[in-house]
């Protein structure tokens, strides 16, 4: 049976490929998303792709999770930095969680050093663009 994989992106992650080209580039979400499909379909998994803006949106998703999907690789956007909701959220389901950033959170602003988050994921992937998401589904291998 094949394992299922959740694909999270959170807020204004639509809009890689329009906004702040410099750190994120100009391929489109909708290219990359397609590419995260393409990569966990190599990796045997059935992935599903959910994306909003809204934090509340995505909590709902995290525990629709629960008992529905193997692993998740999250891109919580500015969420990772202040919503201890969506920590909370993470913390109940009991599946490996994989944080993600496509630039390296490190490198850039102070506020995006903290992640309130990375305490109850597996681990971080941090400042590798779209392959990002790839190491991600490739880590969640031998945590399912």
């Amino acid at each position: 049976m094949k394992k299922r994989v959740l694909v999270l992106l959170g807020p204004n992650l639509n809009m890689v490929g329009v906004r702040e080209k410099g750190i994120y580039g100009e391929e489109t979400a909708e290219s990359i998303a397609q590419q995260i499909e393409q990569k966990a379909q190599q990796l045997g998994y059935q992935c599903e792709l959910f994306q909003s803006n809204w934090e509340g949106a995505l909590i709902d998703k995290i525990h629709e999770a629960r008992g529905k999907f193997d692993g998740v690789v999250l891109n919580a956007g500015a969420l990772t930095h202040y919503s201890y909701a969506l920590r909370d959220a993470i913390a109940c389901v009991h599946i490996p969680f994989i944080e993600v950033h496509m630039s390296n959170v490190h490198a850039r602003e102070e506020f995006r050093h903290q992640s309130v988050i990375s305490a109850v994921c597996a681990g971080q992937i941090v400042g590798f663009g779209k392959n990002s998401y790839f190491l991600a589904l490739e880590a969640l291998k031998d945590l399912m």
